[in-house]
Parts: C-alpha cells; sequence; structure tokens
C-alpha cells in the first residue's frame, strides 16, 4: 500500500512541533507539584487524598500508553496524538473549573493519557525523518522532556503565586490546545501500519496488573509495605502477569510482542531504561526537598519552591544544549556507547552528590551533572528500541519503552521515600533526613546508573544508522511503502509466528515481521523494488527468494516440513501399523504416530535435543527404542527390529519456494 501524494512539510518543524508535545507532557506533571502543600486546604481534604491528584495521573499514564502505542501502530500515529491532545486539553479544563476533589481526580486522570505522545511522537520521527537526522531528532525529543520537567517547578510556583491554582490548569489547556493545533496543521499522518485486530483482552489484563503493581509500589510506603492493601495489590499483579503473559504469547497480534521485547537487545535496553528513569527521578526528588528543607536542619538550604525550581532549571536547560552532543555520540559511535556514556556520567554526578554536599553551587553543579548523563543516556534509548523491532510496531514499542522507564520513576519515588523515612531526626524542631539518608539515596542511584552502563555494554556493538531506517535516501514522490502477505503450509493452512525479514539485494537490513494466527505479516519498505525475503517458521525449513515488492500481497509457502522420518522394518520385511513414540529422556511423550503399509513413519521435528525412539510392533510383547539427537536438519533413522539397533541417515532439508 503506497502513500497518497501529499506536500512535504518541513522537517525541521516537524521536529520541533513533535518536540514540543513532549515538553508539555512534562510541563502537565510538574506544574501542580507546588500546589501539592496547598490542595488539601484549598479541596477541603485530607494530605492521603490530595496525593491521589499524582497517583491518578501516573495510572492512566501506564494505562494508557501502551494501549495507545499499539493502537497508533494500527489506526495512524497523528490520529492517536490528536486524540490524546484532546484528552489532554479537556482534563485540564476540567481541573480548571473543579473546586473539588472528586472532579479534579477526573479531570488529573484525563491528563495521564498525554503520556503517550511521547513514543508514539517517537515513532512519527522514525517515519517522517530523513534518517541522518533521527538520532538528533530523538535526542532533542528526550531533552524537552528534561526541560519541561525542570521549568513546571518555577513556572507553576510563579502562576500560582501572582494569579491563582485555577491559572495551572488553564495553562496547561492553553498549551494543550496550541499543540493540537500544531500537530494537525504541520504533522503528517503516517501510512505504516500494523495489521490485525486489537487485542482487547490483553489490554484488559495488562492495565488491571499494571495498576495494581503501581499502586503497590507508589502507595506502599503510605498505606505501610505489609499492609493489607498492598499486599492485596501486589498479589493482583502477580496473578494479572501470570495470566497475561501466556495469553500475550499465545495471541495472534498481542498489545505486547513478549517475544519480540524478550530479544537479548529489546530485553537489555528496556532493563537499562528502568534503571535510568530510576536514577534521573531521584535526582528530582531529593534536590528538591535539599533546595527547600531550612538551613537549620544543617542540609537544607531553605530556598521557596519557585526558588528551587530556577535551581533546578540549569541541569533542565542543559539537556536541550547536549541534544546535538547525543546525536553525534550516536552516528559516532553508536547508541550503546551514548547509553553507556550517559549512565556512567549519571553515576559520577551521585558521587560528587554523596560526596560534596556542602554549598548550593556543589549541589546544583551536580544535579546538572546528573541531568548531563540523563540526556545522553536517554537519547539512545528509543534509538536501541527501533533497531531491533519491526518498522510496524515502533510506536508500541516505544511506548512499552516509555512504561518500563515509568515503573522506574515509581521505584525511585518508593525508594527514595523509604529511606529518607528511615533517616529522618528532628532538628531545631524540623524533622528531615539527615546527611546519611541523602547521601545513601545518592549511592543507590549511582548504582542504578552503573548497573544501566553495564548493561549498555553487553548489547550488541553493530551501528544503528542503518537499521529500521531507509535502505536509502527516498526520493519525493517514492515514499516508504508497507508490504502485507501471509505464510501458509503446501496445503493453504497459516503459519502461525513465522518469522519474515526483508533486506535489499546489498544485504542491508530493512524490516522485518512475525506473523499473526492468521499467518499474516507487514513490512515497511524504502519503496517498490526487488527484495531478498527470508522467512522460517518452527517445524518448517526455512526458505529465501529474491521478489519484486510492492502493492500486492504476498504469500509465501513453506513447503518442507522438519520431521524425524525413517522405515521400521524386521529383517528386512516392513512392518505396517507399528506405534512409533518420541519421548524425552525426562520423561513426557513428545509425539506418536504408526507406520504405513511400507513401514513408513514421519514425526514433527521437535525441539533440539536427545530423545528416545521407541517402536511397538502391533500385538508385539517386546518393544524397541533407540536413542536420537534431534539437530536442526532434517533426519531419516530406520529401525530394523532384527538387529536391535538403528540405522542413522541425516540429509539436509530440501529447499522451499515463495508463491504468490
Amino acid at each position: 500500500m503506497n502513500r497518497a501524494p501529499r506536500a512535504r512539510r518541513p522537517v525541521g518543524l516537524v521536529i520541533a512541533v513533535l518536540s514540543l508535545c513532549g515538553t508539555v507532557v512534562s510541563l502537565m506533571q510538574t506544574l501542580v507539584v507546588p500546589l501539592l502543600p496547598d490542595l488539601p486546604e484549598l479541596l477541603d481534604t485530607t494530605a492521603d487524598n490530595a496525593a491521589w491528584l499524582v497517583t491518578v495521573t501516573l495510572l492512566t499514564g501506564a494505562v494508557a500508553t501502551p494501549i495507545l502505542s499499539k493502537v497508533a501502530d494500527m489506526v495512524g500515529k497523528r490520529l492517536v496524538m490528536v486524540i490524546a491532545l484532546g484528552v489532554l486539553v479537556a482534563g485540564s479544563v476540567l481541573c480548571a473549573v473543579s473546586t473539588g476533589l472528586t472532579w479534579m481526580l477526573v479531570g488529573r486522570a484525563l491528563q495521564g493519557f498525554a503520556a503517550a505522545l511521547i513514543p508514539v511522537g517517537i515513532s512519527i520521527m522514525r517515519d517522517e525523518v530523513p534518517k541522518e537526522r533521527v538520532g538528533a531528532a530523538v535526542a532533542l525529543m528526550s531533552a524537552t522532556l528534561g526541560i519541561g520537567a525542570a521549568a513546571g517547578l518555577p513556572l507553576g510556583g510563579v502562576i500560582a503565586e501572582v494569579l491563582d491554582w485555577h491559572s495551572l490548569f488553564w495553562v496547561s489547556a492553553g498549551m494543550g490546545a496550541l499543540m493540537l493545533a500544531a500537530v494537525l496543521v504541520v504533522v503528517p499522518e503516517s501510512t505504516v501500519r500494523s495489521p490485525g485486530r486489537f487485542d482487547v483482552v490483553g489490554a484488559v489484563l495488562l492495565s488491571v496488573s499494571l495498576a495494581a503493581l503501581l499502586l503497590a509500589v507508589s502507595k506502599g510506603s503510605t498505606w505501610g509495605w505489609t499492609s493489607r492493601n498492598t499486599l492485596l495489590c501486589a498479589a493482583v499483579a502477580a496473578i494479572g502477569f501470570a495470566i497475561t503473559t501466556p495469553w500475550e504469547l499465545r495471541t495472534g497480534n498481542p498489545l505486547v510482542d513478549l517475544r519480540t521485547s524478550a530479544r537479548r537487545p529489546v530485553l537489555l535496553t528496556n532493563v537499562a531504561s528502568l534503571l535510568a528513569g530510576f536514577a534521573m527521578y531521584a535526582n528530582l526528588l531529593v534536590g528538591t526537598q535539599e533546595l527547600q528543607l531550612p538551613t537549620s536542619t544543617g542540609v537544607g538550604h531553605g530556598l521557596t519552591p519557585t526558588a528551587a525550581g530556577l535551581a533546578m532549571l540549569p541541569g533542565g536547560a542543559v539537556m536541550v544544549v547536549l541534544a546535538p552532543v547525543s546525536a553525534a555520540l550516536t552516528r559516532r559511535f553508536g547508541a550503546r556507547i551514548t547509553l553507556m556514556v550517559g549512565s556512567l556520567v549519571i553515576a559520577v554526578g551521585y558521587a560528587a552528590r554523596a560526596l560534596f554536599t556542602g554549598g548550593l553551587w556543589q549541589l546544583v553543579t551536580a544535579t546538572t551533572v546528573i541531568s548531563t548523563g540523563t540526556a545522553i543516556a536517554f537519547a539512545a534509548m528509543p534509538i536501541l528500541v527501533m533497531r531491533f523491532v519491526p518498522i510496524t510496531e515502533t510506536a508500541s514499542a516505544n511506548g512499552l519503552n516509555t512504561l518500563v522507564r515509568q515503573i522506574g520513576t515509581s521505584t525511585s519515588s518508593a525508594v527514595v521515600a523509604a529511606v529518607l523515612t528511615a533517616g529522618t531526626t528532628t532538628v531545631a524542631g524540623v524533622a528531615a533526613p539527615d546527611a546519611g539518608a541523602f547521601a545513601l539515596t545518592a549511592w543507590i542511584a549511582g548504582a542504578a546508573a552503573v548497573l544501566a552502563a553495564a548493561l549498555a555494554l553487553a548489547l550488541p556493538g553493530r551501528s544503528v544508522t542503518t537499521v529500521n531506517a531507509p535502505a536509502r535516501e527516498v526520493a519525493p514522490g517514492n515514499d516508504e511503502v508497507v508490504v502485507t502477505g501471509d505464510v501458509v503450509t503446501p496445503d493453504g493452512h497459516p503459519v502461525r509466528l513465522a518469522v519474515v525479514t526483508v533486506l535489499t539485494l546489498q544485504g542491508e537490513h530493512t524490516d522485518w515481521s512475525r506473523a499473526d494466527s492468521a499467518g499474516s505479516w507487514s513490512a515497511a519498505l524504502p519503496g517498490p523494488g526487488r527484495y531478498l525475503v527470508v522467512c522460517s517458521a518452527d517445524g518448517w525449513s526455512s526458505c529465501s527468494q529474491v521478489l519484486d515488492l510492492g502493492d500486492r500481497p504476498q504469500r509465501i509457502v513453506l513447503r518442507d516440513r522438519r520431521e524425524l522420518a525413517g522405515i521400521v522394518s524386521d529383517g528386512g520385511v516392513a512392518v505396517a501399523d507399528a506405534l512409533v513414540t518420541l519421548t524425552g529422556t525426562a520423561g513426557g511423550t513428545a509425539e506418536r504416530t504408526r507406520t504405513d503399509a511400507d513401514g513408513r513413519y514421519a514425526l514433527p521435528l521437535p525441539p533440539l535435543g536427545g530423545y528416545v525412539l521407541t517402536v511397538l510392533p502391533p500385538g508385539g510383547a517386546a518393544a524397541h527404542a533407540a536413542d536420537v539427537v534431534v539437530t536442526p536438519q532434517r533426519r531419516t533413522v530406520d529401525l530394523d527390529l532384527a538387529t536391535g539397533g538403528p540405522l542413522v541417515d541425516e540429509r539436509a532439508a530440501r529447499s522451499v519456494g515463495i508463491t504468490r
């Protein structure tokens, strides 16, 4: 399916609009922070109830991100951005006109949907930005998250002081409306789509599991880690994920592709993202506390919330300044090295925070160093994720990566709260954490950053600039094309979970896809033309062929099933209707069949390993067994019952073809 001709938008303008959308998301999350101490009085409620105004946004954002990201891959990325921005505006307006807790909670829940803007925006960059500028564009969007978070604190304080607290939400609504208009005018809709049905069951299961997990993590310190509510949420999360995992593995078009996510590079990147999110959020939490605590405590600097926000602003500003540096590092050394360098810089910043705590300038310098590392590391993560997932699933893959980072920030909040609470003492009538507690949080966050660097080092070192990006520059009017098709057996039955990889004739990787339960696959290519197509599936011999790919669906037929076959005879006479079983050496029947009139049998090739092949002749009192080692090749094992042993002949699998 080719894209219809359309007017091309300036690439720089598209990048700017998408990056500003990320800024709006982070501003929305931090603008309300200066209000938290006053919200119980303003809304006539308790402090615990008011804290839900932060928690509910976290929950809806975590649930909405993987769902909306998957929908974006299926129905259109710009459409989902427009929907998310519209919900953000509606939630902001509702908060602005509310005077009670209930409607404020609803409004804040709606605002949480905006979290999906970040992974969807990054996937649009992959679709619309030339490959040589993708790294810089992603780095800039990652950086604007930092500047938005840093600017939200002083901006929220100033607006609340000069105007009133309702104005914060009117500002959020105004910025959301402005970005909604900009997206409609500037950002084109991508036609890179993932086919198939939406996984409704998976969405419900994952939503319940995530909500329970984040509730346990974010409210555990308030409820008590051994309280009934915390343990109940933890149990629901554990049971939910235990049900979700086999469902997602079994369904043809899963909400979260666990097989792809479990691939070593994607898994390591996501774990590193969780650790980096942990380290990033600890910097914000601990830094603002140290800045605002009274000087009489011996650990604070006595700044107002607005002044504390201004002190954190250099850290956000340096993230934007370093965006080109992050992109240059990625181009020169690869995203793996960029992630490792960023994580190590974060660790150095935390070491400085733990060791040098005397003056305000030392604290500001250390937080700025941590923000510098965060900018470098965060810019590499989406690039690494997009390197190893199908192009038609970049939004959902980045959505999962964003979700993992959110889990890291939630965990950071819980750990920081627990450590600081344990180290709280009363000085001059003020309860505050002591210097040792602040130092311990720095060492913990620094250790997380070092572990993230170690995981980055374990990633493949191949350059990412040619992966999941067009293999050649596409001329105007010859945009990316999405090719679809199916994988079937010779008798037309679909082969689920078959992997189809498409390469250029120069051997450059363009895209890959995993077939769903109907055997359907799709791949995004730089344009129509001749490509090398490789297909593999469990139980079938792999195939490859050069094909002309374009608008027409392509059917791949796997013709040669991998099997263990042979002839059972007795003194040279074929034994018909004999029971042939293949059992594992640890017990359990893998496969079974009966011989035909010529003594022939054929069993589907099981997973690699050692097995026992047993033959029980019809009406016979004695069985015959032979040890068999299954390899990836087709095997022929003939058994002569008269000799009591197998005659083994290994043959390579026959070639298979691809037809339209």
